[in-house]
Parts: structure tokens; C-alpha cells; sequence
């Protein structure tokens, strides 16, 4: 079990496991609508699963444009109320096909709020790649067209998921266990 900054993780999904996902996730995609093909990525979280999915589709011969957005989730406490645009995208999506890629779907509001947006601009068609899953957590009817993983419903950090911003640079998903002894 590695040790990374004093805490124990154990590792969910290695390096190797979630690169061959990429590339088997990327020949999905070859095969769905890409007729002038934008891809989105939510910050911050996706940004490592975004550009390394991204590498895999160009092997698989796509060679989408690419754009990023931040969503936040607003609200009191831990239970959010809404999801509001920090930072835009600049390119016009009337009459694109969307792939938007996001780290983890859980309760679907942020995905579904940024699926409903791309519509309402004009996108021809919107799909959605998550890393990982976690179906237990969903709140909204919405459901990813190219899954990573499903996830069991543990607190993840690595592959760009942080923990009061740590671990994002880990090469693997993982959970912290503990502190190290």
C-alpha cells in the first residue's frame, strides 16, 4: 500500500488498469456521433482523465477540439442547491456533437446542469465520459454514455481527484486509509 504525504492509500483502479480503459473507452467513442466533435472537460477534477482520454481517441483517430469549463456547486452545508458556471467555454456548440468528460458521476446535478446547457446553446448531440461511476449516489436521471469504472462508494483522490486539494498528482485512484505508522 503506498504512502503518499503521511497517509496509507490503497489503490482502487492502477495506472495500467485505467490507461487500458482509456484506450477501450476511446474505440467507444470512434464509434458514436463525432461529426465536428468538441470536447469538454470539467475542471478541476477531470483534467488528468481528460487529457489522457483525449491522447487515446487521437490513437484512435479522432481528432476532436477541445475546451474547458468550471462548474461549481453552490448551496448550504454539504448539500448543494444548484451548479453555477465559474468559467465558460469560448467556442460555439450550435449544431456540434459534445462529448463532455467529467472525473466521477455521483449525484448527476452537475453533469446533467452542463448536458442541459450545451442543448439550450445548440449542441446537435451531448455524451458524457466519466472515469468513474458511483450509481448508488444519483440524485437525477442522467446517465453517462462511456464509463471508466463503477465505483464503490468510498471518498477517491488521485488521477487528478483531490482531498483538500492533495493527491491530485497521483498516478492511480485510491482511498486514503489511515495515517502511515
Amino acid at each position: 500500500m503506498p504512502v503518499v504525504r503521511g497517509k496509507n492509500i490503497e489503490i482502487l483502479y492502477s495506472p495500467e488498469a485505467i490507461a487500458s480503459r482509456n484506450r477501450d473507452m476511446a474505440e467507444e467513442i470512434m464509434r458514436g456521433p463525432h461529426k465536428d466533435l468538441l470536447v469538454i472537460s470539467i475542471l478541476k477534477g477531470s483534467f488528468i482523465f481528460a487529457a489522457d482520454l483525449i491522447r487515446a481517441m487521437h490513437g484512435a483517430g479522432l481528432a476532436p477540439e477541445v475546451e474547458f469549463i468550471t462548474l461549481s456547486s453552490y448551496g448550504t452545508g454539504t448539500e448543494s442547491k444548484g451548479v453555477k458556471i465559474t468559467k465558460d467555454i469560448d467556442s460555439d456548440v450550435h449544431n456540434r456533437d459534445v462529448l463532455l468528460i467529467d472525473d466521477i458521476l455521483e449525484s448527476g446535478r452537475t453533469l446533467r446542469f452542463a448536458k442541459d446547457l450545451l442543448y439550450e446553446r445548440g449542441a446537435r448531440h451531448v455524451t458524457v465520459a466519466v472515469l468513474l461511476d458511483k450509481r448508488m449516489k444519483r440524485r437525477v436521471d442522467l446517465e453517462a454514455d462511456y464509463v471508466g469504472f463503477e465505483c464503490p462508494d468510498h471518498f477517491v483522490v488521485g488521477y487528478g481527484m483531490d482531498v483538500a486539494y492533495a493527491f491530485r498528482e497521483l498516478p492511480f485512484v485510491g482511498v486514503v486509509t489511515g495515517d502511515a505508522e
